[in-house]
């Protein structure tokens, strides 16, 4: 049965169409699964998100609920889960508590209608088809983000891993010694029950693939956990679990808009959107190339602007891209946007059905839930195949890595991908530039390598440019032209093959106009051979064809040939030896060893004639 084809704007519209038909049985069961064990497993991290955004506990659950449902529904990625963040939060907090104060209503409705502003911005940049930021993103950068923030998953869970007071907030290296001095303080019942949950949830996964291992992980930590406080007392383990939480649906608001407020939140609306959407992007890119699904990225966009304009209707903070809710979906086996609808969902039901039960489970058991995570982010293959690689590839890895763990996660992504960049466009402003001549061993003369074969013609110098010409290349061309004209002043005219350029900008036009107006100046010109029909329009709107002359360009490569041999001196070319051109072996002959006796004008006309049928 043939799949139907919907046409474009439908499909942005309604993006189900896309991936409906992935929907079977079996997915839905995979993707039922999956919700459930994200739900159950970011309920304490909402709360602590929130407590770092200086929100009230319960408003992280919120971000949790509508905005995923929405961002699943009109994004692309089948795996993307939105919710709130460590990053989002900190950034939150930093851009409002200089207006209000943390925890109070005046905090939470500026934190709202923040929330609405970012979502416009984002869903004016998809319609707008920004989303083509994702293509300036690498696949070393998405490695060493993903590398990155794994680290950074499993260091903030030490400290319910191993029972140790660690400080909240800290950088890596903070975290790393409070948890080196505290190493000897660790509690061993919380340990226990942490390395239960990571094991089982490593041996369930190998023995049971088919079984979700991290709710038998989630399980058999609690049942440890249980056991231990059974048998010896919590009194004594001090296994403390998630606590309490609000059982309560999210309240109707109304984000507060008017000029002043707008004034007030722009800088720190953009800051927060440009964040949220590289973040968001960066992460359902990360998880596509591992699930092999092409992202879009204008979709995504129009997905996190509706999710977010939707959740501060509902009392949602800003909710972006979560590596933890995407890492976690994927891994638990999630297979269509479907999973991300049921988390939310389920995570509405959790609050309103099962909130006395979720605040029994272990805090050590999301802990060891998390390093699995972690563990399963670190994409070992992948980083020897970049570190094994070039230079700008390692470069690329290495900054966007150390930048996750020793700085924020957004500017370390942003970093990589300013890095890309300048190491791309450093790259094209160096375009190939070899010596060319016509290769009297080949097939209708076709250029070659000029130093294959060890000859120049000293009035004509050939090159070939590969490349786009444009105003970063504009230096490097400048000293190549500079340097041939220095190393061979003889050679007054120049000839660039330029079926290699698709594109020339205004100053790269200019340099090539002066260097043509300059050695018009010498008695000698610039020529242009192969250009195609792109090249020609650019010189023509740029001005520069005129000034190069028209009658200097040239389609094919024997008619510029013939035309250019008809400008040299024929006086150099009748003393010169090499006749690297069929002209030449035309006109003057093919040199030949010096005989005893110099042949007769006949003998020497008879080679001419000889010679003069091939190319």
């Amino acid at each position: 049965m043939s799949r139907k084809t919907y046409p474009l704007w439908q499909r942005r519209l309604l993006p189900i169409q896309n991936w409906k038909d992935r929907v079977t049985p079996e997915t839905l069961r995979a993707d039922l699964i999956s919700g459930i064990t994200v739900a159950i497993v970011v309920i304490p991290q909402a709360v602590a998100f929130a407590s770092i955004a200086g929100m009230p506990p319960q408003y992280g659950l919120y971000a949790g609920m509508i905005p995923p449902i929405v961002a699943a529904f009109f994004g692309s990625s089948w795996h993307l889960m939105s919710g709130p963040t460590t990053a989002a939060s900190i950034v939150l907090l930093t851009s409002l508590s200089t207006f209000a104060e943390p925890l109070t209503p005046e905090y939470v409705s500026l934190a709202l209608t923040l929330t609405f502003m970012v979502g416009v911005i984002e869903l004016t940049l998809g319609l707008a088809r920004m989303g083509t930021i994702v293509n300036f993103i690498s696949h070393s950068v998405v490695v060493g983000f993903t590398t990155g923030a794994a680290i950074l998953i499993a260091s903030k869970q030490l400290k319910n891993f191993f029972g140790v007071p660690i400080p909240r907030g800290g950088h890596l290296f903070d975290t790393l010694e409070h948890f080196w001095h505290q190493l000897p303080n660790t509690n061993g019942f919380i340990l226990t029950t942490a390395l239960a949950t990571f094991l089982s949830g490593f041996i369930s996964k190998k023995l049971w693939p088919r079984i979700p291992h991290l709710i038998v992980a989630l399980l058999v930590g609690s049942f440890t956990s249980l056991g231990l406080n059974y048998f010896f007392g919590q009194d004594v383990t001090h296994i403390s679990m998630v606590g309490a939480i609000p059982q309560t649906l999210p309240p109707l608001t109304v984000p507060h808009i008017d000029l002043d407020t707008i004034k007030q939140l722009a800088p720190a609306a953009v800051a927060m959107t440009l964040f949220a959407l590289t973040e968001a992007v960066s992460i359902g890119r990360a998880i596509g190339i591992r699930s092999g699904q092409m992202i879009d990225g204008n979709q995504e966009f129009i997905g996190q602007g509706l999710s977010n304009i939707a959740g501060s209707f509902f009392s949602a903070y800003v909710a972006t891209g979560s590596f933890n809710r995407t890492s976690l979906n994927y891994q638990a086996g999630a297979k269509t946007p479907m999973s991300a609808m049921f988390a939310g969902f389920f995570e509405i039901f959790i609050v309103l059905a099962i909130a006395p039960l979720v605040a029994y489970l272990p805090n050590a058991a999301m802990a060891g839930i998390l390093f699995i995570v972690a563990w399963g982010l670190i994409d070992i293959p992948n980083i020897k195949h970049i570190l094994h690689s070039t230079n700008s590839e390692r470069a690329i890895f290495t900054l966007t890595f150390l930048g996750a763990l020793f700085l924020d996660l957004e500017f370390a992504i942003l970093a990589g991908i300013l890095l890309s960049l300048i190491l791309y466009l450093m790259r094209v402003s160096r375009p190939r530039i070899v010596s060319r001549l016509p290769n009297p061993n080949l097939p209708r003369r076709k250029f070659s390598d000029a130093s294959d074969l060890g000859v120049q013609c000293p009035q004509l110098r050939i090159i070939r440019i590969d490349g786009s010409l444009f105003f970063g290349s504009v230096s490097y061309l400048m000293e190549e032209l500079a340097r041939i004209e220095k190393e061979h002043p003889e050679q007054k005219h120049l000839a660039i093959v330029a079926q290699g350029i698709s594109f020339v900008d205004l100053a790269a036009g200019d340099v090539l106009a002066l260097e043509a107006e300059k050695r018009r100046a010498r008695g000698g010109g610039l020529y242009l051979i192969n250009v195609k029909r792109d090249l020609w329009n650019s010189l023509d709107e740029i001005g520069a064809l005129d000034r190069i002359d028209p009658a200097h360009v040239f389609q094919g490569k024997s008619a510029a040939i013939h035309a250019i041999y008809q400008k040299l001196d024929k006086s150099i070319c009748k003393s010169c030896t090499t006749r690297v051109f069929l002209e030449c072996r035309q006109e003057f002959g093919v040199p030949q060893p010096e005989p005893a006796n110099p042949p007769s004008k006949t003998a020497e006309t008879g080679t001419e004639t000889a010679n003069s049928h091939g190319r």
